[in-house]
């Protein structure tokens, strides 16, 4: 557990409550806690049997969520074009398709 909260700490900075008033503070806790929690079941759900499966969550933001990609919206549809050299394409578009499937609940 101690590592699990070391890594919220270090990773999405959530040791930072550098505003002024307590409401602010447990505001930022929050939603660092929240972000961590959509993290784990992004590993858990979407990164099974991949070699990010047992990534802390600072690896997987640094080399999942912190790319370089051209965004092109239509009124249909969103595309996301990342460079042909990416080298975690494959697990990228293994997690896309494991997102894809995931049932609305509502």
């Amino acid at each position: 557990m101690e590592n699990r909260i070391k890594e919220q700490q270090l990773d999405l900075l959530a040791d930072r409550t550098s505003t002024q008033t307590f409401q602010s503070n447990q505001l930022r806790l929050w939603l660092h806690s929240i972000a961590y929690l959509l993290i784990n079941a992004f590993r858990q759900n979407c990164l099974k049997k991949t070699s990010l499966a047992k990534a802390t969550v600072g690896r997987i933001r640094l080399n999942l969520l912190k790319l370089g990609a051209r965004i092109k919206i239509s009124c249909r549809r969103i595309i996301i074009a990342i460079a042909s050299a990416c080298p975690y394409q494959d697990i990228l578009s293994i997690a896309n398709k494991r997102i894809q499937t995931i049932p609305d609940t509502g």
